[in-house]
């Protein structure tokens, strides 16, 4: 392997041929990283393939302290993560209405209204009743608003499980505080 500072100064003089040997040295394991956090092949070619172009773009900005492998595993990681902010699954237009109401509300309580206030403690008493990972999966969701993607890399699960907690804590609340959810 060339070494890493011969490399990147290379690489900041333009250097088309260090370019494609760090590309072949990097690719194919920073593909097998991001597809082992996100399982979706093309979406992990997709996050190192705009890694790589903004290598390319920014050569000779390139300013890495430490190891250059070091250097692509976070830029990777948070593109990676990045994008996961940018998708978004497109919901139910009315559940997302209500739950947008009930989150506004939840934050912005407006102290003369005694109805809604009462509501949104018996859903707070119900929130607070879920199984315990229900209930941080749900909050999660539903209060801080992250996706299922997301829940699923911080918590160490899969989204099909982030998927059946929710469905299990959506069941629970609609089954016994359907009148609240308007």
């Amino acid at each position: 392997m060339m070494k890493e500072e011969i490399l990147l100064e290379n690489l900041r003089k333009g250097n088309v041929d260090a370019y494609e040997y760090l590309f072949n040295e990097y690719y194919d394991w920073l593909c097998n990283y991001i597809f082992k956090l996100c399982g979706d092949r093309s979406m992990s070619k997709d996050v190192v393939q705009e890694i790589m172009i903004k290598l390319w773009e920014k050569k000779g900005q390139l300013s890495i302290k430490g190891s250059l492998k070091g250097y692509l595993f976070k830029s990777c990681h948070n593109q990676f993560l990045q994008q996961l902010r940018k998708e978004k699954k497109q919901p139910d237009l009315l559940d997302k209405i209500r739950w947008d109401t009930i989150y506004e509300s939840y934050f912005e309580l407006k102290e003369d209204d005694a109805y809604f206030k009462s509501a949104l403690l018996k859903l707070d008493e119900l929130i607070d009743k879920l199984p315990p990972k229900c209930k941080e999966i749900f909050i999660m969701n539903k209060l801080e608003r992250r996706k299922y993607r997301e829940i699923a890399l911080d918590m160490g699960i899969s989204v099909k499980t982030v998927e059946n907690q929710m469905s299990k804590a959506l069941r629970i609340i609609r089954e016994n505080a359907s009148v609240f959810l308007f």
